[in-house]
């Protein structure tokens, strides 16, 4: 063992700095295990209409997301409680109801995305 080491690890300090270094390496790597996704690539409909590829973008997980689509964004947020709100470019916030079509679409008044959709 390196001489400075040694001296390093048998002072009471030094030991204390080491659990603190080893709990600030493992605070980064949970926190990093967080990151958000990017823009995430999906297919989504609205009104019924064909299914187009589309993109989804989470600004907080579970909280705050956005939906590309047709050259639009149509932004949702959701309050922690159940309720949803979303708001389309030529309008202003409104509920919405979220709901599972076929187990594999999530729609939103009109709006359904499907694919690998980041929900947590």
């Amino acid at each position: 063992m390196v001489p400075s080491l040694r001296r390093f690890l048998l002072d009471p300090l030094g030991h204390g700095l080491l659990a603190w270094m080893t709990g600030l390496t493992l605070a980064c790597a949970a926190l990093q295990a967080q990151v958000l996704p990017g823009l995430v690539p999906l297919q989504c409909r609205q009104a019924g209409g064909p299914w187009q590829d589309c993109q989804m973008q989470v600004t907080e997980l579970g909280v705050h997301w956005f939906l590309l689509v047709g050259g639009q964004r149509i932004e949702f947020r959701h309050d922690g409680r159940g309720k949803v709100t979303m708001l389309k470019p030529s309008g202003h916030w409104q509920p919405v109801d979220s709901r599972w079509e076929e187990n594999t679409d999530l729609c939103w008044d009109g709006i359904c995305a499907r694919g690998d959709i980041p929900l947590d």
